[in-house]
């Protein structure tokens, strides 16, 4: 739903009409990834619904590898409600996740062929978080690049950080993450160390209007975002993850890979809904070219052998 601002606490509000869309980080990400030009495959729970069909036809279309995708009877699959301020683009989102929580350690187990063949292993927590440390555990013993999205945001032990390559939160994700208050205030730089501290091995903290600052052991790197009008900042972060991870799988560095991710995550918030503003690769070369910006060599000869 669209709305003139976020409502504050017990406060009713009318909405300028609804949309149902399809969602969930996951599936975003993975949709983010095929539509940019990689060879996706999702893992993950869904219900046996009609939201399931429909999902399951949107998949198809976009190209992914659903072969590890499991049907559930035991819960419906899961869904999200989203309030988006009309001004700003800010938003608020409550989610049940459904059969997303049924996903167990042992389904990852069953599809080590998908996360052993991969070059990057891309997760996030809207699944328990032991399925989300198999899934990291197999992809840092198969020598992939894992990628860890910490949202929904919760405590997570150094066991699971210490399988972290690249780990992703917004501001308030890193405030929590390093046991902090989500509404208190740090900087940026310091959560991003003291994740290092507690076992990730790098960390990219985003900052929103503002781009996304690297942190690294040995470094420290703000990257700006890209000048747009926004209209609807949900689901650009999963078009940041997505833009990262097909980055880091082409080869590139994490600088390199982050310069790019703020293009696909910047270009998300200039159209309404999720999956309708994920960049497609041909959006991405075009915004470059009319940026006057070289297209990155790797994501060049990505496009031509599409």
């Amino acid at each position: 739903m669209k709305v003139e601002r976020l409502p504050s606490s017990g406060e009713t509000l009318l909405a300028h009409g609804y949309r149902v869309d399809f969602g969930g980080k996951g599936s975003n990400q993975a949709v983010g990834c095929a539509r940019l030009g990689a060879q996706a495959t999702f893992v993950g729970k869904i219900g046996n619904d009609s939201f399931a069909d429909m999902a399951l036809g949107m998949y198809r279309d976009e190209g992914l590898n659903v072969r590890w995708l499991r049907r559930t009877g035991e819960a419906p699959t899961g869904v999200g409600f989203i309030l988006v301020e009309g001004a700003s683009g800010k938003n608020c989102i409550a989610l049940a996740p459904g059969a997303n929580d049924l996903l167990t350690s042992a389904d990852i187990l069953e599809c080590c062929e998908a996360i052993d063949s991969a070059r990057v292993v891309l997760t996030q927590l809207e699944i328990p978080v032991q399925a989300a440390e198999a899934a990291l555990a197999r992809g840092r013993a198969s020598s992939a690049i894992t990628i860890l999205n910490p949202a929904p945001v919760r405590p997570l032990s150094s066991s699971v950080l210490e399988l972290v390559d690249v780990l992703t939160p917004n501001e308030t994700e890193a405030l929590v993450l390093c046991g902090c208050d989500p509404n208190g205030a740090a900087e940026p730089k310091e959560l991003g160390e003291e994740l290092i501290r507690r076992g990730a091995r790098q960390v990219v903290v985003t900052l929103g209007e503002k781009g996304a600052l690297i942190v690294t052991s040995s470094s420290l790197i703000h990257v700006p975002a890209i000048k747009v009008t926004p209209v609807d900042t949900t689901g650009a972060g999963d078009a940041f993850n997505a833009g990262l991870a097909l980055a880091l799988s082409c080869g590139a560095e994490l600088e390199a890979a982050v310069r790019f991710a703020v293009v696909t995550g910047g270009l998300a918030v200039t159209k309404e809904g999720v999956v309708p503003s994920l960049p497609h690769r041909e959006e991405v070369v075009q915004y470059y070219r009319q940026s006057g910006l070289s297209v990155p060599s790797w994501f060049a000869d990505l496009t031509r052998q599409s």
